[in-house]
């Protein structure tokens, strides 16, 4: 039996004795999502998508993540025709997306049916496989995205976001496994998001949820940060994972997934069938090594090929940029050092949460204010006010009610799910606006200039005017995609960038 199981109306992987081991390809989604910030285009991806089809993977990673939002603000693409077009070319292989449950591909929380209906279209356009995760591992957030997919034929794909911490125990994952079965799952990712699964740990957890669900498909999701993936990959497989996450050799490695020519050599030394050619591998590559010259962005020369410092902040590869990224632009990068120090301590405070959009923009943030500021928590972000609420969900630990309370101010705390919160359809009012780089930057800034009461208020004359980032997404802006670029609600297009 083959265990990724064969795919009529996507059926799901089957955890069996022969040894058959799939592979989903990520390379025309976070594959580039890591190492090009996103910035393949459409076209790029239509001269291979063929090829890439007939190469014989599990699935094509394609869609979601950040694809959707870099598509409208950077790219000026339509996301939507991304997707058509692919599906139109990609007749062999399903096709799968990274949706982040009830955020779905933003960074705040949406009604109930804005969920379903974005979970409609997608299938009705072409989407066939839906891993479906959340930030804090709330189970709450995942439930109506998951049955979303069911009603409309997808398959529904359940996720683990790994981290480490005292409350993050095998016994707390099998747990949340078997809330998402209850949910109707038809197979559960493991994603570790940092890195940091280790073989040891992949075959204790891989072993603990085949036991305790013998008939839950089992894939893998990491990322090559720490140089451990690919050996936590093989262990997973002898502990009963039937699928694991690859991208071709040119985009793999570094904050990457591990390269999978390579992955497929490793397994099939130890007796396992991938139903993967080498040679079609090979054409695959020499294709995205062609296309690095010119869309792969100058400063990734400058990333190490492996950052072992992961497996002692656990800090993802991505986060660690951003950061590096806001200290320089404040003359402050000398402080990094610091920052990691801190970090650690930070998302301690705030209850353990797993380092993933949009967690690790929140965690990352508050770190470096609580550096630069002089005084930890003398100044908090909106996010983490709202974080500390409960708005994002339920943090994986309590947050100490003392520092709770300074963090909230006079936001009142809530329990339930955070989207019972909110009406049909609409924009979202329940969270604040997306603090994004630019914006937070200035924030960082302020708090660097002064301490206590006085940079509180310069940040928040800082957060109301906004910067740049901020003024290219405002709230009540309306935005439509097409094949000549980004058309507002007043009229105006801006053009795509050639």
């Amino acid at each position: 039996m083959d265990t990724c199981g064969g795919y009529g109306k996507i059926s799901v992987m089957k955890n069996a004795t022969l040894k058959k081991v799939r592979i989903t390809d990520t390379t025309l989604r976070d594959a580039h999502q890591s190492l090009w910030a996103t910035r393949m285009r459409t076209d790029d991806i239509l001269k291979i998508a063929e090829a890439i089809d007939n190469a014989g993977y599990y699935s094509l990673e394609c869609w979601g993540g950040a694809t959707f939002d870099v598509c409208m603000r950077f790219l000026r693409e339509n996301p939507w025709e991304r997707l058509r077009q692919i599906k139109a070319v990609c007749k062999k292989t399903p096709l799968q997306m990274l949706l982040r449950g009830q955020n779905i591909l933003g960074y705040k929380h949406y009604p109930d049916d804005i969920v379903e209906r974005f979970v409609a279209l997608a299938c009705e356009n072409g989407m066939d496989i839906f891993r479906v995760f959340d930030a804090l591992n709330d189970p709450r957030n995942l439930e109506k995205a998951i049955a979303s997919v069911k009603k409309y034929g997808g398959h529904a794909q359940g996720t683990i976001s790994y981290t480490t911490s005292p409350v993050h125990t095998i016994e707390a994952y099998v747990k949340l496994a078997k809330e998402q079965e209850a949910m109707g799952i038809d197979s559960l990712a493991i994603k570790d998001m940092a890195g940091i699964l280790t073989p040891g740990a992949a075959r204790e957890l891989v072993g603990a949820l085949v036991k305790a669900l013998p008939e839950m498909p089992i894939q893998v999701h990491s990322h090559m940060t720490s140089g451990m993936a690919a050996a936590m990959y093989l262990a997973a497989v002898e502990a009963g994972a039937g699928c694991v996450d690859c991208a071709i050799s040119t985009m793999s490695s570094f904050s990457s997934q591990p390269p999978c020519e390579s992955m497929v050599t490793i397994l099939e030394s130890e007796g396992y069938d991938t139903g993967l050619d080498q040679k079609k591998l090979a054409d695959i590559n020499a294709y995205f090594r062609e296309l690095k010259a010119t869309r792969q962005p100058a400063s990734s020369a400058k990333v190490e090929p492996v950052d072992a410092g992961v497996l002692v902040h656990a800090i993802p590869g991505g986060m660690i940029s951003n950061l590096r990224s806001q200290l320089a632009q404040q003359g402050a990068l000398d402080r990094l050092p610091e920052v990691l120090e801190e970090l650690p301590r930070t998302r301690a405070d705030m209850g353990y949460p797993p380092l993933v959009t949009p967690t690790s923009q929140i965690v990352g943030v508050q770190s470096v204010l609580n550096v630069l500021g002089g005084k930890r928590y003398g100044m908090v972000t909106d996010e983490t006010k709202h974080y500390a609420a409960g708005y994002y969900g339920r943090t994986p630990a309590p947050i100490e009610k003392k520092l709770q309370k300074k963090l909230v101010g006079d936001l009142k705390p809530i329990t339930c799910r955070p989207a019972d919160l909110l009406g049909r359809g609409g924009h979202s009012q329940l969270l604040p606006l997306p603090g994004s780089g630019a914006r937070l930057l200035q924030v960082a800034r302020a708090a660097g200039r002064r301490e206590g009461s006085d940079s509180r208020r310069r940040g928040d004359a800082e957060e109301g005017r906004g910067g740049r980032a901020c003024r290219h997404r405002p709230r009540n802006r309306q935005v439509r995609a097409d094949r000549q670029g980004v058309r507002f609600a007043d009229g105006r297009m801006r053009r795509r960038e050639p």
